[in-house]
C-alpha cells in the first residue's frame, strides 16, 4: 500500500490513468445515452452551433459522447476516440455556451481538461491499446 500511495512508479501512473479514463468515459456515456434515448425530443431543441443542421449536430454529439466514450473506456484507439470528444467539448464550452456564465461552461471544461490530459498521456498500461502494442512487440 505504501508503494501505491507514495510512489511515482509507472504502476501508480497507470492506475491513475485507468481511473481517469474509465470514470470520465462512463460519465460522458450518460450524456450520450440520454441523447440516444430521447433522440426525437433532443432533435427539436438541439442547437446547431456549426451550421450543419440540428440533426447532424446531434448525431455528431452522440457519436462522440456515446460511441467514442465506449472506445475510451476500454482503451481501444484511445487517442483517435479522444479527438471527437475534445472537439465536442470545445464546441459545447466555447460555442454552445459562449454567452452563458462560467457555471454553465464548467462541466464541458472539466471534460475537456480530462480529455486533453488523456490525449497527451495516452491511455496507460491497463488499456487495449497497451495490450495490442505489447503483443506486437513480441511477434
Amino acid at each position: 500500500m505504501k508503494k501505491l500511495l507514495f510512489s511515482n512508479k509507472p504502476i501508480s501512473s497507470s492506475i491513475a490513468l485507468l481511473v481517469l479514463r474509465v470514470s470520465t468515459a462512463a460519465m460522458m456515456l450518460t450524456h450520450g445515452w440520454a441523447k440516444i434515448s430521447n433522440f426525437s425530443e433532443y432533435l427539436t431543441k438541439f442547437a446547431d452551433p456549426l451550421g450543419l443542421g440540428a440533426a447532424v449536430s446531434l448525431q455528431l454529439a452522440i457519436f462522440a459522447e456515446f460511441f467514442c466514450a465506449i472506445l475510451l473506456a476500454i482503451g481501444f484507439m484511445s487517442r483517435a476516440a479522444l479527438i471527437p470528444l475534445i472537439i465536442t467539448m470545445v464546441v459545447a464550452a466555447f460555442v454552445a455556451h459562449a454567452g452563458d456564465p462560467f457555471g454553465n461552461k464548467e462541466l464541458p471544461l472539466m471534460y475537456l481538461a480530462s480529455f486533453v490530459t488523456l490525449f497527451l498521456t495516452g491511455p496507460g498500461a491497463f488499456s487495449m491499446d497497451a495490450q495490442m502494442l505489447r503483443n506486437n512487440r513480441y511477434r
